[in-house]
């Protein structure tokens, strides 16, 4: 995972954006213990790589999951496997309130990263979004008032309404059935000025 930047995101916090697949993954670090919070559903990353020939489950130090897949250079990016208490309500956030593709066999897809929704009706409501472990997923948008409307319109449970942060991005959250946090980030580099708070 190639390390692209440390962004200081205010409040003695500070994110390690690594590149992965096509996307980011984003180590949140804080001066303070995170808080601890029930699970998130985010229960795997699922990553190609040329580097193993069969699939290796790891855990991160904090017992994060992930499993390495064979995969050569341009295959499509990870796979992130989603608990879901009620894959009907699941499928409506994802396919419809959010827009994503679907692939069939309760399978998303969003640019080059996939969402696989399992079925698990012990999943719990998801707790506050600063604490450790998997926290949130992040979707890179033009405009992220827009996206949060439409989103909310269609049946997403608001998170948190849009803000910016300096001149860097603009961003708001939505959460799915079971709780889980979903970033609508709209970045200067890649949309040009923000709005205002």
């Amino acid at each position: 995972m190639p390390f692209q930047e440390l962004l200081p995101t205010g409040g003695g916090s500070r994110q390690h954006r690594h590149g992965l697949g096509g996307g980011i993954l984003k180590i949140n670090e804080s001066r303070e213990p995170f808080p601890r919070a029930s699970a998130s559903g985010i229960r795997e990353l699922i990553v190609p790589t040329a580097k193993v020939s069969s699939p290796v489950r790891l855990h991160d130090p904090e017992g994060n999951a992930v499993t390495l897949v064979p995969g050569r250079p341009g295959d499509a990016g990870i796979t992130i496997v989603l608990a879901a208490s009620n894959l009907q309500a699941a499928r409506h956030h994802y396919g419809t309130a959010l827009g994503f593709e679907s692939l069939g066999d309760n399978t998303f897809v969003c640019g080059e990263t996939r969402i696989e929704l399992q079925h698990d009706p012990a999943q719990q409501p998801v707790g506050d979004m600063r604490a450790p472990g998997y926290r949130y997923l992040t979707v890179q948008v033009w405009d992220a008032d827009k996206e949060f409307e439409a989103a909310v319109a269609l049946g997403a449970t608001p998170g948190m309404a849009p803000r910016t942060m300096g001149a860097v991005a603009r961003f708001g959250f939505v959460r799915d059935p079971d709780g889980n946090w979903l970033e609508l980030s709209q970045r200067a580099s890649l949309t040009g000025p923000l709005p205002p708070n």
